[in-house]
């Protein structure tokens, strides 16, 4: 059972919960008593950050609210005054941004994990490419388009980055399906509406209605990193709790068994 949740990350979120049912009895009556905390957080750690919440509420009790969207998105809400208690984005620029403003609590930032991007297809598709400088993206797309994170989200602009590193960007940059985060262009191409997408490997993971078609050299993009931090306006003590819980073995354990790298701790 242990190889099998492992190899499947559906599996292994029907695990947790099937963990965080049995638990529930207990950690209702301790989160009756404690303020829901509210996370902002970026949209491709949908799956593996609800399982990590849910080993997380199970242990303490302190029930979440997780909102899932853009990084740039999230980053706007929060300028705006959005009650959130700890953000996490997909990209330090949005981070770096909030931290200017004075908008999120210095001390407890920290990077979380780090991802890869890849190209994906639909699960029927045929196509079949090499990612490789000068590669055929363009002729691969036969007319269609590419379906990639708008430019002021993270994904997109990893993705920019790296076509651009590849020397393939101009012969696709006006063929682009641009989406509203990286979980929107991955429907895109799940749904059948473009023939490829640029996404991380862990969205592909967990949508079965794509395939893998490669992984982009980690060279030809920066560094993916996740960074988190307690937002200034919070006045929920868990905030910096729950952080911290994200970095220990068990929380860690959810975030590998769904593909992301997990950073060490500083």
């Amino acid at each position: 059972m242990a190889l099998s949740l492992t190899r499947n990350p559906r599996r292994f979120a029907l695990g947790i919960l099937a963990l965080w049912t049995l638990l529930w009895p207990a950690s209702a009556a301790l989160a009756a008593d404690k303020a829901p905390l509210t996370v902002f957080a970026a949209a491709s750690l949908k799956e593996s950050l609800d399982a990590a919440g849910k080993v997380y509420t199970a242990r303490t009790g302190v029930p979440l609210r997780i909102s899932y969207a853009g990084s740039s998105a999230i980053a706007h809400q929060i300028e705006q005054g959005a009650p959130a208690d700890v953000f996490i984005s997909a990209d330090s620029d949005w981070m770096d941004e909030l931290a200017k403003r004075k908008l999120i609590v210095g001390p407890s930032r920290r990077d979380l994990l780090s991802n890869h991007l890849a190209l994906v297809a639909p699960a029927s598709s045929k196509i079949t490419l090499r990612i490789r400088p000068g590669m055929p993206l363009a002729a691969a797309l036969a007319g269609g388009r590419l379906a990639v994170a708008g430019p002021e989200v993270p994904a997109g602009r990893y993705a920019q980055a790296s076509l651009t590193s590849l020397g393939v960007w101009d012969s696709v940059k006006d063929h682009l399906a641009p989406a509203e985060n990286v979980r929107a262009a991955l429907r895109f191409v799940a749904q059948g509406a473009t023939p490829l997408g640029v996404v991380y490997d862990t969205d592909a993971k967990v949508e079965p209605n794509v395939r893998m078609i490669g992984i982009f050299p980690d060279f030809s993009h920066p560094p993916i990193v996740y960074p988190a931090a307690v937002v200034a306006a919070s006045t929920n003590p868990a905030a910096r709790d729950f952080l911290d819980s994200l970095q220990s073995a068990g929380e860690a354990a959810v975030f590998r068994r769904f593909g992301f790298i997990v950073l060490k701790r500083r």
